[in-house]
C-alpha cells in the first residue's frame, strides 16, 4: 500500500501555523482541532518545521508558563521527514518507528500535500492484513 491510498481515505486537510504563532495560539489549534502535530508554514504550502504536543510539553519543563507567549519558530522541529505519496506505507513505518517520529508531512513536488500519523500507517496495515486473511481463507475455502 501507498501513502496516496491513505490520503484517499483520510483526506489531504493539513494544519498548519505561521512562524510567528504563539505557542497559546497553537495550543488552541490542537485542541480545537484534536490533533497532535501541526505544519509550521508561512504560506499553507512549504515547510519551515513541525511541533507537536510532545515539544510543547518538553519545553514548557524548562521555560515554564513563559512559554506559552513564544513563537513556535522556537520549539518546533525545523529538521522535518517527509515522505511523498509514492512511497511505501511498510517503510514509512519503519522510518517512524526508527525515528520515534507520530506526525509525517507528504510532500509532492516541494508542496505541502498532506500528513500522516502513526495510527493512520497502522490503521492501513491492519486493513491490509485482513484483506489478505480474507482471500486466503476464500482460497482455502475454494471461493476464489
Amino acid at each position: 500500500m501507498r501513502i496516496a491510498e491513505i490520503l484517499r481515505s483520510k483526506g489531504t486537510a493539513v494544519a498548519t501555523v505561521p512562524p510567528d504563532t504563539t505557542v497559546r495560539a497553537l495550543l488552541t489549534v490542537l485542541a480545537d482541532r484534536n490533533i497532535g502535530a501541526v505544519v509550521v508554514s508561512p504560506d499553507g504550502a512549504t515547510i519551515e518545521g513541525i511541533v507537536s504536543e510532545r515539544d510543547v510539553v518538553r519545553r514548557l519543563a524548562v521555560h515554564g508558563a513563559d512559554l506559552l507567549d513564544r513563537p513556535v519558530a522556537e520549539i518546533m522541529t525545523a529538521r522535518v521527514r517527509t515522505c511523498g505519496p509514492d512511497d511505501h506505507v511498510s517503510s514509512l513505518r519503519d522510518v517512524m518507528t526508527e525515528h520515534r517520529i507520530r506526525h509525517m508531512p507528504v510532500v509532492s513536488e516541494d508542496r505541502l500535500i498532506g500528513i500522516v500519523s502513526i495510527g493512520d500507517v497502522v490503521k492501513s496495515e491492519i486493513t491490509e492484513l485482513a484483506t489478505e486473511r480474507e482471500q486466503l481463507v476464500d482460497y482455502l475455502q475454494g471461493r476464489y
